[in-house]
């Protein structure tokens, strides 16, 4: 039995350790070792707490980076690409492929350029359970990369990427939405490298920057791109839906080939929106034998628009609550389509408060300053730019049709304008637009349910697009590129990255987890790995490797992932 023992030296105390034991039968001390004085033991407690104790911390991503890396590895994307862009070189410091997945990574979880890459890499567990050091990730070697695969390489791996990721994930291809937009880039007016960088019709607002077009093929199931086209911004998008549907229909054809499905035993519908529509488009559509869903502008369908609320029926309440519509048949593009006209009271009321709230209003506003400006005599504009400013103000056809005006007085300090908005036009534009669709289909036997679920699915491409704009996680922008060949490898990129976020969104829903993409990366970006450094005596000092906490939905998601896999060992 071990115990302290103080003894008193000239006034002084001092400690001992002894250890006390029985000795034929009687109590013995077996050893006894000098410890100093109080202050002396106080020091060694000090100094062994201190050697427990780690000298500096970091802390890395690990979570969002270990998934995101894991499903790229599962479906072995760096080996498709390297299999069609074929070797490189000895001192390339990795393949082609390596360096395409590790910009998709990073556009996924922490979009910068690749200048910026090796010092965000340093952040991350990524060197330790990819065994790819930063040194290896200079900007030139991701370049260098860039120029190995061709855009006819990049075609057919784009092709080979889906074909994996519709086996390995079962998801249902019978549906797809298609949609296209554009993205703004901030390449110079004067550089001639990039042709897909062209001045149109901005869908960010941003008419002084040239855009790049790209139009997305996805599934209604869990809205995964299956093929996608880069196009020049100043190109409508009703002029690039042949490309989009020709290469939709290669990639069918393959999937169903790979599945041992008969070309053409499959029943694939396609699901776009009205800005699609032409005669042309129609035409094309019908040639390939794929089905459609679209849709036709309320405001071209007076002969639905005008019919009673009466002729419509509830479609199903307890899918679509009070939504009702009527099922007929009516020209439209160059053939006898079937027509489904729809009327949502959410829809309605929702054009109600946005019309009478901002539009009408904001229109108002505008005519009321001009008007006072005119009534002050203090215009110098002749009469004819005053009627095209009104015109300009008004020039929305559910203004133009609500806003009646009227200019008097031939010289600028003479002209006056009184305006004001008709009641019974305004009455008459809400019972005959508001909260109406017009849907056309092929499908003349499905349940008008079944119609209206499956144009509803173009939301999953509008989402995609959505989700593209976010400049923090799948973000296609700032693009950090400046010619052509370079622009359309860093759209594969992109693209990628959003078919890796959406399989991962879908893994967790069918694990029980619904998430948006950006709170699923946000509770994976949760999970971190902390490295504990100690002082060492000699030599490199000892590190010890740890994830944090997890809390909330992170354990879960720790295990749908299987983050175990990567996580540090020590």
């Amino acid at each position: 039995m071990s115990s302290l023992y103080k003894k008193v030296v000239s006034g002084k105390p001092y400690w001992y350790l002894r250890e006390m034991g029985w000795v034929d039968g009687k109590p013995k001390m077996i050893s006894e070792r000098y410890l100093g004085t109080a202050a002396d033991i106080e020091a060694l407690l000090d100094a062994r707490e201190a050697a427990a104790l780690p000298e500096r911390t970091r802390h890395l991503a690990f979570g969002d980076v270990a998934a995101a890396w894991g499903m790229l590895q599962d479906l072995g994307v760096a080996a498709v690409i390297d299999e069609v862009a074929g070797a490189r070189r000895s001192d390339a410091g990795a393949s082609a492929g390596t360096y395409l997945v590790l910009a998709a990574l990073n556009r996924l979880v922490a979009p910068c350029s690749k200048l910026g890459f090796a010092d965000w890499w340093k952040t991350t567990a990524g060197d330790r359970f990819a065994g790819i050091g930063a040194g290896v990730l200079d900007h030139r070697r991701f370049w260098d990369a860039m120029h190995a695969v061709t855009l006819e390489q990049l075609e057919e791996i784009s092709k080979a990427i889906a074909l994996r990721i519709v086996e390995a994930s079962g998801v249902d291809c019978s549906s797809v939405a298609l949609d296209m937009t554009n993205f703004a880039s901030f390449i110079s007016t004067a550089n001639g490298k990039a042709p897909i960088a062209q001045r149109g019709k901005a869908k960010q607002k941003r008419t002084d920057l040239r855009l790049v077009g790209l139009g997305l093929v996805v599934t209604r199931d869990g809205g995964i791109p299956l093929t996608w086209h880069a196009y020049p911004g100043d190109r409508p998008d009703v002029t690039q839906f042949t490309t989009m549907i020709d290469q939709l229909l290669s990639q069918y054809q393959a999937v169903t080939a790979a599945a041992g499905v008969p070309v053409g035993a499959g029943d694939m519908t396609v699901v776009f929106d009205a800005g699609q529509n032409s005669e042309d488009n129609f035409a094309h559509l019908a040639g390939t034998g794929l089905h459609y869903i679209g849709s036709v502008p309320a405001s071209d369908c007076p002969d639905l628009t005008a019919l009673p609320a009466a002729v419509r029926t509830v479609v199903d309440e307890d899918r679509f609550g009070d939504l009702t519509a009527f099922d007929t048949r009516r020209e439209a593009y160059g053939a006898e389509r079937r027509a489904i006209l729809t009327h949502s009271p959410q829809l309605h009321q929702s054009q109600v408060r946005g019309f009478d709230g901002t539009t009408l209003a904001k229109a108002g506003r505008k005519l009321g300053e001009l008007a006072a400006t005119l009534a002050r005599g203090k215009t110098r504009r002749p009469r004819a730019k005053v009627e095209a400013e009104i015109e300009a103000i008004t020039g929305k056809p559910w203004v133009r049709r609500v806003i009646t005006w009227q200019l008097t007085g031939q010289e600028p300090k003479d002209l006056r304008l009184s305006w004001s908005v008709n009641p019974e036009a305004r009455a008459g534009l809400e019972e005959e637009i508001f909260g109406k669709h017009v849907l056309i289909t092929d499908h003349d036997d499905w349940p008008v349910p079944d119609v209206v679920a499956g144009y509803r699915s173009q939301s999953e491409a509008e989402f995609s697009f959505r989700q593209m704009k976010d400049p923090h996680v799948v973000s296609f922008s700032p693009m950090h590129h400046w010619t052509e060949h370079h622009i359309r490898v860093h759209v594969f990129t992109c693209v990628l990255a959003l078919q890796i976020a959406h399989l991962m969104r879908l893994k967790a829903r069918r694990a029980g987890l619904r998430l948006s993409v950006r709170d699923l990366l946000g509770q994976l970006a949760g999970i971190g790995e902390t490295v504990l450094v100690y002082p060492s005596s000699g030599g490199r000092p000892k590190a010890r490797r740890m994830t944090t906490e997890l809390t909330g939905d992170q354990q879960k998601l720790y295990e749908i992932f299987d983050l175990a896999k990567r996580a540090p060992r020590s």
